[in-house]
């Protein structure tokens, strides 16, 4: 699977962007999707996952009721929309692809449990 990432850019606080991953290759529908970001200096850290129906999705605390993952399995492609971004949200955001069962599995905010990665979008959200 080839996972490609897009629609970073930089935007100010309080604005609102949309990330997209287009998958290609290997069936996406059948794999979980999450997504990653990495600020400079730090680790990669997880932002959110969903199932590979759609029915199930998870958030790390900080983007809850701003951040929201979705997929479209008919055009193979996920996407988190971002909303009310702030500085601290700036970093490499990845796109990745797992097992169907990763978001069942409880891994779902492992790096490890993910298989494909894109290759990352950067967002910069400026104070």
């Amino acid at each position: 699977v080839q996972l490609q990432a897009s629609g970073g850019g930089l935007v100010q606080a309080g604005d609102s962007l949309t990330l997209s991953c287009a998958a290609s290759g290997r069936t996406f529908s059948s794999l979980s999707a999450g997504w990653f970001r990495q600020a400079p200096g730090t680790e990669r850290e997880f932002v959110a996952a969903v199932s590979w129906r759609g029915g199930r999705k998870y958030y790390t605390d900080s983007v809850k009721g701003r951040f929201t993952i979705s997929r479209d399995n008919a055009k193979n492609t996920a996407y988190l929309q971002m909303n009310t971004l702030k500085p601290e949200g700036t970093a490499v955001y990845y796109c990745a692809a797992g097992p169907g069962d990763v978001v069942y599995g409880g891994t779902w905010h492992l790096p490890r449990s993910y298989d494909y990665w894109g290759q990352g979008t950067l967002v910069t959200v400026s104070s």
